[in-house]
């Protein structure tokens, strides 16, 4: 067996997997999350409009560790929802798949937001018009001429956060913790690689996120560059 061929071998590719179905969770997650309030952001003047942004921005400029400590305080153990969940469905968030999902959803959640508004704000509202002419329902105007018009830039915002939530550390770490096999993400892996003198496993894991984060770079970038 080559050399080349030898080092992949020797790497766990459980911790690239891992998180590569645990940010598409988060992402899915932090989509759902994100349309409304995008939409709001974008289309209505209401008052609560600009606090409703802020709010939903909090996770691109307050430490991850502040985020996981959040979660924690919410639905950690001994939060009423988590004390509620766990004696009643005898579940917890905290050191579980879920928990990761949910903190990588949360700091990608801006991400989202912001596409979405951005997007939604720059559809031409006469075609918009147009549709309720011919005596389209307001959701038939979304789904049919509002959605697939702001659906590049959607997309976009949505591939940075799978980027994102792909590379999420602190919040995951303080929530779920580094278990391999269950928990461990795609950078906990590099940091306890690193941590454990394995630098042939941690160069290899480094390499492939980094491929991955410029596939969907580029591909990010030609969607926000379409006319």
């Amino acid at each position: 067996m080559s050399p080349p061929l030898s080092l992949l071998s020797e790497v766990d590719w459980r911790p690239l997997w891992l998180p590569v179905g645990g940010a598409g969770a988060a992402t899915l997650t932090a989509w759902l999350a994100g349309m409304a309030p995008g939409w709001v952001v974008a289309r209505t003047r209401r008052p609560g409009r600009t606090l409703l942004e802020a709010v939903c921005m909090l996770p691109l400029v307050l430490p991850p560790t502040v985020i996981g400590y959040g979660i924690l305080l919410l639905a950690g153990r001994r939060s009423a929802l988590g004390s509620w969940l766990r004696e009643h469905l005898d579940y917890s968030i905290v050191f579980s798949w879920h928990g990761a999902v949910v903190a990588s959803a949360v700091v990608a959640l801006p991400l989202v937001l912001k596409s979405a508004s951005a997007a939604f704000a720059g559809v031409d509202r006469t075609l918009e018009a147009a549709a309720r002419t011919l005596r389209q329902s307001p959701w038939s105007v979304f789904v049919r001429v509002t959605l697939p018009l702001a659906g590049p830039g959607i997309l976009a915002g949505t591939l940075l956060a799978f980027a994102r939530a792909m590379g999420e550390f602190g919040a995951s770490l303080m929530v779920a913790g580094s278990i391999p096999g269950r928990t461990q993400t795609l950078s906990m892996a590099i940091y306890d690689a690193v941590q454990a003198g394995e630098e042939h496993t941690a160069a290899v894991l480094v390499l492939v996120t980094s491929v991955l984060s410029v596939a969907v770079l580029v591909l990010s970038n030609r969607l926000f560059s379409r006319p």
